[in-house]
This record gives structure tokens, sequence and C-alpha cells, in this order.
């Protein structure tokens, strides 16, 4: 099974500190704006702590829990801290394979490979946090790997 970079905890980390800080500043916002005095003072330092302290736990246990594998035919994703969710996708199904890179990817140096099944709308799945170059290396893999069983499965 392969793991995540471990960049990806820092990016996780500091997303779950923006949402923290964005919401302590609401919780200050409200008791200065409708001058709310069943509110304490500290409670915005209280809100940002425990959504910050939740935050970290999540980012952690994410990444713990993050795996993927190339099976002989398929990619096997698991994911998930309050849901855990196990991904089978095979070959057979994949209609194409991206490499995607968000700008605070791009800062970190992190990558995402998305992969587009037959199916529904929205029938996608991405492993992100990996390496530029691993990123790379898994879509060609999994391009390769998909025309491969394209031709195995042909009538």
């Amino acid at each position: 099974m392969n793991q995540l970079n471990p960049r990806i905890r820092f990016l996780w980390i500091g997303r779950a500190m923006a949402i923290a800080a964005l919401l302590s500043g609401v919780t200050a916002g409200a008791r200065w704006l409708f001058s709310l005095s069943v509110l304490p003072v500290w409670a915005p330092g209280v809100t940002f702590v425990i959504i910050g302290g939740l935050g970290v736990i999540f980012a952690v246990a994410r990444y713990r829990i993050w795996r993927y594998e190339i099976r002989a035919d398929s990619i096997y994703l698991e994911r998930g801290v309050l849901t855990r969710v196990r991904t089978v996708v095979p070959f057979v199904r994949i209609q194409h394979v991206d490499t995607a890179r968000s700008p605070v990817e791009r800062f970190s140096g992190l990558a995402s490979t998305v992969v587009y099944t037959a199916g529904s709308r929205g029938a996608d799945v991405a492993v992100p946090g990996l390496s530029r170059t691993n990123a790379n290396e898994l879509r060609e893999r999994l391009r390769e790997l998909a025309i491969q069983s394209e031709s195995e499965d042909a009538v």
C-alpha cells in the first residue's frame, strides 16, 4: 500500500487553521456587531483553539488512513476518518487520467492524480498529496494499464 507525501499533512493543517481563524473572526465579529454580552471576551480564542485543535487531529488521522494501491486489474483507495471509504476502480472503467496542481499544491511541490471513470456524473477519484514526479508516474502507469485492459477486454 502506498501512502501520501507527508507534506500533505501541512496543507490539511493549514486549511484547518484558516477555517479556525475564520470562525474565530466570525465569533469576534458577532460579539462586537451585535453587542452580545452573552459571549465572553475570550470566546474567539476558545473557538480558534477548539476548531484548530480538532482540525489538526483530523488532518493527522486523515494522513494515517489514506492509502492507495495498484492491483493486477484495478486501483484501490482507502480513506476517511469518520466514515471509512474503500474504492476499487477497475482499469477497464478508466476513461482518462489527469494530474492537477492547485496554487497551494504548486507552492508545496505536491500534485494530485485524478482518475475519471465510466459511469454517472462525478464518477472520479483523486489521489492527493503526491510529489509532482509520483503524480506524473501514477498518471502514466494508470493510462498504460487502462489501455492494456481495454485491449484485453475487447470482444
